[in-house]
């Protein structure tokens, strides 16, 4: 063999093998298929996204109602809370009215720092209930209206009105510098089963400008006076079921009887009436002192 073949088939031998580099056939099908599926999932899940952010109208300052703003949180119209809330301050637009309403209760509390319950503020179907320490109630003005805690109960307007037909019931005492009932209203005082006290240090004054003072008891009405007198001051004076002594025959004759009386006391204080005479006749009918 000469060297020129020798060198030819050397070099048929040395040409470079190509091999085919990826996926063919049945696997070439399936990836993009699952490609094809793939951005089908994308596409839904933006349109998805965007239909959720435009219903709840998500915005760069909040969502829906929601408003985020430097001071806090901003809520417009109607919202409802299926767990308790938080917060530091709530209150209303400018010129808008605040509506809590709840189906229920509604309950305010305030606790310390051992979740200790200080004060607790519950409105519900059963009413109105307040618990704490103070509770006070004040005027526009500032001006102290209500006021009550453990010690006492304090009314600080000018006037207390009570409309109940039964008027008002005191189990103890009542300091007040005035009672007085309404323009052409009856004021009665009474006590069903114990007694009735006034007193005061500057003298105690009963006034009807136009009307009648009436003092009914079962048993005895005491006037005393320990150290001054008691006026009676008026044009006519009655003294109603007074007893009528009666003189004896001997003593007085029957012709000299008239229908006057005079008003005749006794040794103890007890009034009694005997008729007029000539002169007096209490001594002759002293037999009510008996």
């Amino acid at each position: 063999m000469t060297q020129d073949q020798c060198s030819h088939r050397n070099n048929v031998s040395e040409k470079p093998q190509l091999y085919k580099v990826g996926i063919y056939g049945w696997r070439k099908r399936c990836l993009y298929f699952f490609v094809l599926l793939l951005m089908i999932l994308i596409l839904i899940n933006l349109a998805l996204t965007i239909w959720i952010l435009k219903v709840m109208n998500f915005t760069i300052d909040g969502m829906g109602n929601l408003r985020i703003t430097e001071k806090g949180l901003k809520l417009e119209g109607d919202s409802e809370f299926l767990q308790p809330l938080y917060a530091k301050e709530i209150h209303s637009r400018p010129g808008r009215p605040l509506f809590l309403q709840s189906s229920r209760n509604l309950s305010v509390n305030v606790v310390g720092t051992n979740n200790q319950l200080l004060t607790q503020l519950v409105t519900g179907s059963s009413g109105f209930k307040a618990q704490g320490k103070l509770f006070e109630v004040k005027s526009t003005s500032g001006k102290l209206l209500f006021s009550a805690d453990e010690q006492e109960v304090v009314v600080g307007a000018d006037r207390l009105r009570v409309m109940g037909a039964e008027g008002a019931v005191f189990t103890k005492s009542v300091e007040t510098p005035h009672v007085r009932a309404e323009p052409f209203k009856e004021l009665r005082l009474e006590s069903p089963t114990r007694s009735l006290l006034m007193e005061a240090p500057k003298g105690v004054q009963i006034l009807a400008e136009a009307g009648d003072i009436q003092a009914i008891c079962r048993n005895e009405l005491r006037l005393e006076s320990k150290d001054g007198e008691i006026s009676l001051d008026a044009r006519r004076i009655r003294l109603m079921r007074l007893p009528e002594g009666k003189a004896s025959s001997s003593s007085v004759s029957s012709g000299s009887r008239q229908t006057v009386y005079e008003v005749c006391v006794c040794p103890n204080g007890r009034l009694f009436l005997s008729q007029a005479g000539t002169g007096s006749t209490c001594q002759i009918s002293n037999n009510i002192c008996l």
